[in-house]
């Protein structure tokens, strides 16, 4: 019989007891941060996805924009231009500023991007999105020559 009254087996002792490496799940090991550019990014990306979104950004930021990606070397076309985020540690809010196509419900296509955008960010970063404030700048008329060609998702 063992030190334990069980037939069999052996109990090791150690000085200061019995020592665990690590504590608990490693996926719990740690933090992770998430910047306010990838926020940024995953919202204005999910925001061009809606119909009726024509552009995101003032029209100044798009010009600034247009004359950056026409210099060589000056980078690519911003797809966080037109959102702004501010990240917690387990919640973000995001102000966007979108162009839309004439015609459109402004209402709907506002709700739309609302709710892409929230779903996006959930589904992406497990940060909660408690608002998404949507400032309709300006409406691109049928007419209307491009400032600057947007890439369009759908």
């Amino acid at each position: 019989m063992t030190e334990s009254g069980q037939p069999g087996g052996e109990i090791r002792k150690t000085g200061t007891g019995a020592t665990r490496r690590g504590g608990g799940d490693p996926a719990s090991r740690g933090r992770t941060t998430i910047a306010d550019g990838v926020v940024e990014k995953i919202a204005g990306l999910a925001a061009r996805e809606v119909p009726g979104v024509h552009a995101m950004g003032s029209g100044m930021s798009r010009t600034f924009g247009a004359v950056r990606d026409r210099v060589p070397g000056g980078g690519t076309k911003s797809v966080s231009r037109g959102v702004k985020a501010e990240v917690g540690e387990v919640q973000t809010a995001l102000d966007l500023e979108i162009v839309v196509d004439y015609g459109v419900a402004i209402a709907d296509v506002a709700r739309a991007v609302r709710e892409n955008v929230i779903s996006a960010v959930e589904r992406m970063t497990e940060l909660e999105v408690v608002e998404v404030n949507i400032a309709v700048s300006d409406v691109k008329l049928p007419d209307e020559e491009e400032e600057e060609p947007e890439s369009r998702l759908h």
